[in-house]
């Protein structure tokens, strides 16, 4: 499967565990993903940004930008999904919520 650069750095060792999800199952599976219109497919080639190839799967598939923090009991204490890529929370607020969880 083709990554794009920024999916083959690996981030520094963090606290907790990160899903990385290479090719969206798992957004897919939370109804988190979306096509991408012929328009914007147009503009990404143009940028030379084959996400059919990237995505590895030949779709022109995003997911929405979203966030969870589920404890070591597989309980959700906090989502941020929103479909308006612009729109995302704080970093600092995930951080909070791991490091109440981590005291607890």
């Amino acid at each position: 499967m083709a990554r794009t650069p920024r999916e083959t750095q690996e981030p520094e060792a963090f606290a907790f565990e990160m899903l990385r999800d290479f090719g969206n199952r798992v957004a897919e599976s939370y109804g988190l993903t979306f096509t991408l219109p012929d328009d914007l497919r147009e503009i990404y080639m143009r940028f030379g940004i084959d996400l059919a190839r990237g995505n590895g799967d030949g779709t022109w598939r995003l997911p929405v930008p979203a966030r969870f923090v589920i404890d070591r009991q597989g309980i959700v204490r906090t989502v941020d999904a929103d479909p308006d890529y612009t729109r995302r929370p704080e970093p600092t607020e995930t951080v909070k919520t791991l490091e109440r969880l981590r005291r607890s």
